[in-house]
């Protein structure tokens, strides 16, 4: 039995699972998804909900269902996981997180091989590479939200600073995506225009100043987001439908996913976020990204942090 590329399943209805679902849903992106929570009635209670919308929206099936019931889905999120707490880094969450991804994972691989298996739980980075260990996917079939959501905070703030409209950005978050994450500013455009030739026009000339403040307030988001309402849900919900959108269409769309890298960027063995071609058969390639010497240095030390964690765990 194939699979249907219509049809995806979500493990884990807390808000990140619930709120993706129901930005699913409003986008019309599959005709078929299972709703799958340790909690079966949270799974049912958050169906039924964003069900209800269905008549302002377009018809598809929407359910609570199984293990068993991801046989034929083309697209498995995992979002199921302890969720950050106030104070709390991701990388604080990776023991809590992969004990939960260790039961789950041999379950997704015993009802369903050919899927592309899409990781939205934190630490993104490490459980990527803790799906891609006990699933046996091929490396391209199993990859991260990563820095998708970053960027796009990046780029909605630098849109704030320029006022220019974000989606006219070219900027890229890459990395882990956590506390060593790195705002690639070296290849930051605005419709090809450098950025700081765009700063300039807009009368900004304190670059590096600018530039801290920026990146700093990219990688505080969460933080403070979390502080002021306890959890982050609707900005990581649009990043799953936009991948889900590439995925499913074959949009061959360039997003810094977390994948698998090895050889590339001098880095090897290591899941984190680089600008990726995303389609129907996953992470189809890295791009042959520019990054200038501090960013490449910045990166490789984001790798040794997550690689130093990846050695801690029991897999």
């Amino acid at each position: 039995m194939g699979v249907h590329m219509r049809k995806a399943a979500m493990i884990g209805c807390g808000f990140v699972g619930s709120a993706s679902v129901y930005s699913l849903m409003q986008a019309a992106v599959f005709s078929e998804i299972v709703l799958i929570d340790a909690n079966k009635d949270k799974a049912e209670g958050e169906a039924l909900d964003i069900s209800h919308g269905l008549p302002f929206a377009k018809p598809m099936d929407i359910y609570a269902g199984d293990y068993p019931d991801l046989a034929d889905a083309g697209v498995i999120i995992i979002s199921a996981g302890a969720a950050q707490k106030p104070g709390e880094t991701r990388l604080d969450l990776v023991k809590k997180n992969t004990a939960i991804f260790k039961s789950i994972i041999p379950e997704i691989v015993r009802y369903n091989k050919d899927a592309i298996m899409i990781v939205v739980a934190n630490p993104v980075d490490i459980l990527t590479q803790v799906a891609l260990k006990l699933s046996g996917y091929p490396k391209n079939r199993v990859f991260g939200s990563g820095t998708t959501l970053d960027s796009a905070r990046f780029k909605y703030l630098l849109g704030q600073h320029l006022d220019v409209d974000s989606r006219s950005i070219h900027a890229f978050i890459i990395g882990e995506h956590g506390d060593s994450e790195i705002a690639a500013w070296s290849s930051a455009n605005v419709s090809g225009v450098p950025i700081h030739k765009f700063c300039e026009m807009r009368g900004y000339t304190d670059h590096d100043a600018e530039t801290a403040r920026i990146a700093e307030e990219v990688k505080n988001s969460a933080y403070e987001i979390i502080q002021k309402k306890g959890a982050t849900y609707y900005g990581i919900g649009m990043s799953v439908r936009r991948i889900c959108e590439a995925v499913v269409r074959d949009e061959k769309s360039i997003l810094p996913v977390s994948s698998y890298i090895e050889g590339k960027y001098g880095l090897d063995g290591v899941c984190l976020s680089m600008p990726a071609i995303v389609g129907s058969d996953g992470v189809d390639s890295l791009i042959p990204y520019e990054l200038s010497d501090e960013e490449l240095k910045e990166l490789h030390k984001s790798a040794e942090t997550l690689k130093e964690v990846m050695e801690s765990l029991d897999i």
